[in-house]
């Protein structure tokens, strides 16, 4: 983790197995303070249903701990992923195409 950003890249269908790798790594920062998020998709085709359930409650518990989320994708649908997410924290959340990853690491970062 980069002054407080966290790189997240995520191939192909996210699996629980990918939260048991990730959220420790997560929550271990968010006990120093509020956490910036950089979701990086490529070829992504979405979650299982036992990763969708650990995202859910993932969101909940960690609702105030989430300062900035940029996800970067390569789909339409992805940009519409970032609105759903938004009822689920009180973090930023913006998406930028792939082809714009150093300016999402930018607005992580407040520039």
């Amino acid at each position: 983790a980069d002054n407080g950003v966290i790189e997240v890249a995520v191939t192909g269908r996210l699996s629980r197995g990918d939260y048991d790798t990730f959220v420790p790594v997560l929550e271990k920062q968010m006990r120093h303070g509020k956490v910036k998020i950089l979701f990086s998709m490529h070829d992504f085709t979405g979650w299982d249903m036992g990763a969708l359930w650990e995202d859910l409650k993932f969101d909940i518990k960690h609702f105030g701990d989430i300062e900035r989320l940029a996800m970067v994708g390569e789909k339409k649908w992805e940009e519409g992923m970032a609105w759903f997410c938004k009822p689920f924290t009180t973090a930023k959340i913006a998406y930028f195409d792939q082809g714009q990853i150093d300016t999402a690491r930018g607005w992580l970062r407040g520039e």
